[in-house]
């Protein structure tokens, strides 16, 4: 394969004395998505803010595109790597429109004005999230699902190689869930971005990423496709819970189910 567009290579994260992230090695390739799975506690969200700047990292290599992410300011790092968090604090009274203009900050001038291809880059960020019908609408009028969108809207504004995705669907429904997680296929495989997505749901993991990173206790355990890193054996020392994986009878992916009812439970 080509160079990565996203190299990590023995990231460390500690918090005092606690290690959150010991020695985090994984690669993402432009036009796949990489699922970042692993219990509670693992390190996900630990190595999301790594990278995007907002977790003290002790050591380890960053690259995007080949070069030093932690050697790039805060402006440049934008302009690489664009950040869809898991918490969201959004501008109530900003339109939609408004709003996906931010992710534009990263080039504008020292004047502020947004220029043409400012505003180009912008309509195609809503196109390409199915949000130019709420373009006008305030951000705080939107459902849960739609302003998740906009958030996604606005990352993909900032023309950055590499997508982080802190469990984006969070919270919503299986619809919305859906929609998203499509939006998030289609745009990295037809645009060639690099998708890191943190989600819980292994069964969705399963059906859309490309590749999978399994973290447990803050090192990467497992990195591979679905089949080759969804295994019961593997999901169970992970988890501490036995699970079933069987192969999806229409797509072929796995899919897990948990082992049996309680003890002395029958299903009638």
């Amino acid at each position: 394969m080509a160079d990565a567009a996203l190299e990590i290579q023995g990231l460390t994260v500690r918090y005092g004395d606690f290690t959150a992230l010991s020695a985090a090695s994984l690669s993402v390739y432009s036009g796949e998505v990489v699922g970042l799975v692993g219990p509670n506690g693992a390190g996900k969200t630990t190595l999301i803010k790594a990278l995007s700047g907002s977790a003290p990292v002790k050591s380890g290599a960053v690259r995007v595109l080949g070069k030093d992410l932690f050697q790039l300011r805060e402006r440049e790092r934008a302009r690489f790597l664009a950040v869809v968090p898991q918490a969201r604090s959004l501008p109530q009274d900003f339109t939609v429109r408004q709003m996906v203009l931010m992710g534009r900050t990263p080039y504008l001038g020292w004047l502020g004005v947004p220029s043409r291809q400012d505003y180009e880059r912008v309509h195609w960020a809503l196109e390409s999230t199915r949000m130019m019908e709420l373009a006008d609408r305030p951000v705080g009028a939107l459902s849960g699902g739609e302003q998740q969108r906009a958030l996604l809207a606005r990352a993909l504004a900032q023309d950055a190689p590499v997508l982080l995705l802190d469990e984006p669907i969070t919270y919503l429904d299986i619809k919305h869930q859906a929609v998203l997680l499509n939006l998030v296929y289609e745009l990295a495989h037809a645009h060639g971005i690099a998708v890191l997505m943190v989600l819980h749901d292994l069964n969705l993991v399963a059906l859309y990423a490309d590749r999978v990173a399994l973290l447990v206790a803050g090192r990467v355990r497992a990195l591979g496709t679905p089949i080759e890193v969804i295994t019961p054996e593997r999901l169970a020392d992970a988890y501490d819970i036995p699970l079933k994986v069987i192969p999806h009878p229409e797509y072929g992916t796995p899919l897990i189910l948990p082992d049996g009812l309680p003890n002395g439970h029958e299903r009638s």
